[in-house]
């Protein structure tokens, strides 16, 4: 199930560094393209060079090459990665990652990975049993990292107990049984999906706009799973964070920066697509008149006419197939249930994904996301605060469960 990864391993500073060499090897074995992040510390306990020999790769450690400047891009890395496998993992490592600190290659290459991180831990007892160790380690499953528990056994300080790095082929086999899981690969082999993401920009003149706070990180999430699934993707997107653009390998992209242009661009695109997610924070109102210059400042107020803009939903709505699933969302401040069933029976849509301002993390430009998903069939799913990786696993699962009843009741 490794053939043709791209596996990014990390090593760090602890004895059971030496199992990283045979570690690389199993993922080489199974046919994953393996490359390498060390730590300054991790060089104490393993040569680069046996490193380096094993992945058939430089062994990366600083952020450029102090011979000739050249930079080891950690965006590039994070990537280039179809998986990011750091072990051993010390304390200390993951201290820092919980936190969010970015003071070596490896942690910067972490904060940039879009694709899913393990964590195989490795430190004597106490270490592991520590309140603040467990902590650490919570909060990397809360946000959505794979802890690769360690096992007991004797250790280098000569107590025996739990803390011990699990054995490279158990490692490379979790790796191996998430990229062979039913959730990724081909449940959505031979579909199309559509997604829309960001925000939309309406111009007022030559230099001004209106727009909202959406990122985009919510719709790329989703067209990263439902790529990792099997289907075809195509993303609309209006104005996203610009580290999104080009992030995601096998998808097509398209720009729509205005409600116009993406009401447009998805109408086009629409027919021949499976599924339909409306992620895109489509503005409401556009102003009525565009200067093509800069207006002027002048010594009164100035009134600003807007207009609706179209309701791309509603219009899916009304022309979707029997077997065409239409995925809504609704960012909320009040009435939340109210409003969110309100939009899904007003456009046809056979699911809407609700989340509120008031829930913290929750809605615009977080990295994380609280969810309630709304059915047609009236069946509603509660989710807890997660990661948008796992919040787009939680909503893909749900949309396969919709196409799968849509296509046998058209049978």
């Amino acid at each position: 199930m490794l053939k043709g990864k791209k596996i990014l391993v990390g090593v760090t500073g602890s004895i059971a560094a030496y199992k990283s060499a045979m570690l690389i090897r199993r993922f080489i074995e199974r046919g994953a393209e393996v490359k390498v992040i060390a730590t300054a510390l991790a060089k104490q306990f393993i040569t680069p060079l046996t490193l380096a020999t094993l992945s058939k790769n430089p062994v990366l450690v600083e952020f450029f090459d102090p011979e000739n400047g050249q930079w080891n891009s950690h965006v590039s890395l994070g990537m280039w990665a179809d998986a990011y496998v750091i072990a051993p993992a010390t304390a200390n490592t993951i201290a820092k990652m919980a936190s969010g600190v970015a003071d070596n290659l490896l942690l910067t290459a972490y904060l940039s990975a879009r694709c899913p991180v393990f964590v195989a831990p490795a430190m004597d007892l106490d270490m592991y049993a520590h309140p603040a160790t467990g902590r650490n380690i919570k909060r990397l499953r809360e946000d959505g990292v794979h802890i690769i528990e360690p096992e007991s056994g004797e250790l280098a300080s000569g107590l025996s107990g739990k803390g011990r790095m699990e054995e490279p082929d158990v490692i490379a086999e979790h790796v191996s049984d998430y990229f062979a899981s039913p959730y990724v690969g081909d449940d959505l082999w031979g579909k199309k999906v559509l997604v829309t993401a960001g925000g939309t920009v309406e111009p007022i003149d030559a230099v001004r706009y209106i727009t909202n706070r959406s990122s985009g990180k919510m719709g790329y999430a989703l067209a990263g799973e439902f790529r990792r699934r099997g289907a075809t993707v195509t993303v609309i997107r209006g104005a996203v964070d610009p580290r999104l653009t080009g992030s995601l390998e096998g998808i097509t992209e398209i720009s729509a920066l205005s409600a116009e242009e993406m009401g447009r661009a998805v109408m086009t695109a629409a027919v021949d697509h499976d599924i339909i997610v409306m992620a895109a924070a489509v503005a409401d109102y556009t102003p009525a008149e565009v200067s093509p210059g800069k207006l002027k400042k002048k010594d009164d107020d100035m009134s600003l006419h807007l207009k609706k803009t179209r309701d791309i939903a509603a219009d899916l709505g009304k022309i979707k197939k029997p077997t065409q699933i239409l995925v809504g969302f609704a960012l909320e401040t009040d009435n939340e249930e109210t409003n969110a069933l309100g939009k899904m029976e007003r456009k046809n849509l056979d699911m809407i994904v609700l989340n509120s301002l008031r829930d913290k993390g929750a809605g615009f430009a977080c990295d994380t996301n609280k969810i309630t998903i709304y059915r047609r069939d009236g069946e509603v799913r509660r989710f807890d605060l997660k990661s948008k990786s796992l919040v787009a696993a939680d909503i893909v699962d749900e949309t396969v469960s919709l196409l799968v009843e849509a296509e046998r009741r058209s049978r």
